[in-house]
C-alpha cells in the first residue's frame, strides 16, 4: 500500500482517498512576476512525480495547481516596468509553461487564475463573517480572527502565544490582533481593484487556494501540496479559512517538499542567491536537470552547484548507455520482475524516487553484463519518471562541443578507422585525443565506433 508523509500527522500513513480510485490534489503554484528558479522547479518536479505515480498505481488524479497573478510583488514590477499587469504575468506565465515544460513537468487538469476567482473568494468571506471569524477594521481591511479558530497552529505544530506574524502579515493598528491575517484588502490609488460589500479592493494572500481549491475540488479533498516554506503561514491560513467557512475538514494529507540551498542557505528571490530554470537550461540538457531533481527524495533538502548537476549527466550518461542499441520495447513495466518490485515498493514509500532511481542502476548493471532483455523495462520504469524516453543516440550526442558539427565528428570517426586499417596507429590516436579534447568520447565496440559527447 503507498504510504505519504502527511505533515498534518507528522508521519507516514496509509493512502486512503476519500472517494475509492479517486485522487484530489491541489498544489500552491508560481506568483508570476519573475522567471522561475530552480526551487520552484524542483516543487514542480516533485508534485508531478506525486501525480505520475498516483496514476501508475492505478487512480484517477484530478490535479490543481493555481496560478497568482495579483499580489503586492505584480503589482510592484508592473508599476517600475511602467507596463499593465496583465502584460507582465500573461509574460510570465508563458516563460512558466516554457521553463517547467521543458523539464518534463506535465500540465495539471486545472490551472485556475487568482483574478478569476474573486467572487468565489468574497462568498467564502461572507461566510467567514457570518460565522464570527471575519472582521471588517478600522482602516476598510477584513481580518480572520485567528484567536477564534481553536485548530490554528496544527500544521506547524506552532502554539498560537508562540507564532508572530507571517512574512506576508502587515501588523497594524486597525488588527485586533497581531496574528490576525487579511482576507480582503481595502484599496489604494492606482491599484487593481474589485467591488465587494465591504468596499473595494482586492483579495489577501492565502483567501484564493482556499477559494479555488474548494470550488474545483470539493470542500474537502486528499492531497494539498506545496513548498516547506508554505506551511506557516499561508496553508496554516488556508486551513483556517477553509474549515472556518465550510465547517469540515479541508484536506486529508499535506505534503511538503523540501528546499533548494546554495551554500547550505535555503535558494530564494529575496535572497538573492537563485539560478533561474532558464538560465540553467542555456548549459545543461533540461532531462539532466530533471534527473537532478528526481534523485533525491522530494522532503530531503538538496544543494544545486554545477558540480551537482555535472554529477548528474554523468549518471544520466549511464543509463542512457546501457539502453543504446536495445529494441524499443514495451511502454508498461513489467511488475512482477524484481527490480520493478522494488522499484514500486520505494516509490510506495512517501515516492522514494532516490531508492526508486537507485534500481534503475541496477537494471542498467544487468544490461551491460549483456542481459538486453531488461533494456525495455529500464525505460518502461524510466518513463515513470519522466526519464529515459529519447532516442539513447540522440541523447548521447546532444550538447556542446565547441565548433565540431556531427558530420565532423563522423568525418574524423572515418579518418580514424582509416589510419587503423593502415596501422598508422599514432594517428589513430591522435584523432582520439582531438576528440577527446573537443568533449568528444569514443567507444569502440563489435558493432563498430560510437561517439557521445562529454
Amino acid at each position: 500500500m503507498l504510504r505519504i508523509y502527511n505533515t498534518l500527522a507528522r508521519d507516514k500513513q496509509d493512502f486512503v482517498p476519500m472517494r475509492p480510485g479517486e485522487v484530489r490534489m491541489y498544489v500552491c503554484g508560481m506568483t508570476v512576476y519573475d522567471f522561475c528558479h530552480i526551487g520552484h522547479g524542483r516543487m514542480m518536479v516533485a508534485f508531478d512525480l506525486v501525480r505520475r505515480w498516483l496514476r501508475a498505481s492505478g487512480y484517477r488524479v484530478t490535479y490543481v495547481r493555481n496560478i497568482t497573478d495579483i499580489d503586492d510583488k505584480i503589482i510592484r514590477r508592473a508599476a517600475e516596468n511602467r507596463e499593465t499587469i496583465a502584460e507582465l504575468t500573461e509574460r510570465y506565465i508563458r516563460f512558466m509553461d516554457e521553463d517547467v515544460g521543458a523539464l518534463g513537468v506535465e500540465k495539471p487538469d486545472h490551472e485556475p487564475r487568482a483574478t478569476q476567482y474573486v467572487p468565489q473568494m468574497l462568498q467564502m468571506i461572507g461566510r467567514l463573517e457570518a460565522n464570527g471569524l471575519a472582521y471588517r477594521a478600522a482602516d476598510g481591511d477584513v481580518n480572520f480572527s485567528v484567536r477564534k479558530f481553536p485548530g490554528y497552529g496544527e500544521l506547524s505544530g506552532k502554539l498560537l502565544d508562540d507564532l508572530r506574524a507571517g512574512e506576508r502579515v502587515e501588523v497594524g493598528a486597525a488588527k485586533r490582533d497581531p496574528l490576525d491575517f487579511v482576507l480582503w484588502k481595502h484599496s489604494k490609488p492606482d491599484e487593481p481593484k474589485w467591488p465587494s460589500p465591504w468596499g473595494d479592493g482586492r483579495p489577501g494572500w492565502a483567501i484564493e487556494c482556499s477559494a479555488m481549491g474548494c470550488s474545483l475540488l470539493g470542500e474537502s479533498f486528499d492531497i494539498h501540496g506545496g513548498g516547506q516554506d508554505l506551511q506557516f503561514p499561508h496553508h496554516e491560513n488556508e486551513i483556517a479559512q477553509s474549515e472556518g467557512a465550510n465547517g469540515k475538514p479541508f484536506v486529508k494529507y499535506w505534503l511538503h517538499n523540501g528546499f533548494v540551498q546554495v551554500d547550505d542557505t535555503k535558494m530564494s528571490k529575496s535572497l538573492g542567491n537563485f539560478f533561474t530554470i532558464r538560465d540553467i537550461l542555456k548549459v545543461f540538457d533540461p532531462e539532466v536537470m530533471r534527473f537532478f531533481l528526481v534523485r533525491a527524495h522530494y522532503r530531503s533538502a538538496m544543494t544545486y552547484s554545477d558540480a551537482h548537476l555535472n554529477d548528474a549527466k554523468t549518471a544520466l550518461t549511464r543509463l542512457y548507455t546501457a539502453l543504446r542499441g536495445a529494441a524499443p520495447g514495451k511502454t508498461a513495466p513489467d511488475w512482477s520482475e524484481p527490480h520493478a518490485v522494488r522499484f514500486k515498493a520505494a516509490m510506495d514509500d512517501d515516492f522514494n524516487t532516490a531508492e526508486a532511481v537507485a534500481e534503475l542502476f541496477k537494471l542498467a548493471n544487468e544490461i551491460g553484463r549483456g542481459k538486453m532483455e531488461l533494456a525495455a523495462q529500464l525505460k518502461a520504469l524510466g518513463g515513470i519518471l519522466g526519464l529515459l524516453q529519447r532516442d539513447p543516440q540522440a541523447f548521447l550526442q546532444a550538447g556542446s562541443s565547441g565548433a565540431l558539427s556531427d558530420k565532423d565528428i563522423q568525418d574524423r570517426i572515418e579518418a580514424r578507422l582509416a589510419a587503423r586499417k593502415q596501422k598508422n596507429y599514432l594517428e589513430a590516436d591522435r584523432i582520439r585525443e582531438e576528440l577527446e579534447a573537443a568533449g568528444v568520447i569514443l567507444e569502440d565496440g563489435p558493432k563498430g565506433t560510437s561517439w557521445r559527447r562529454a
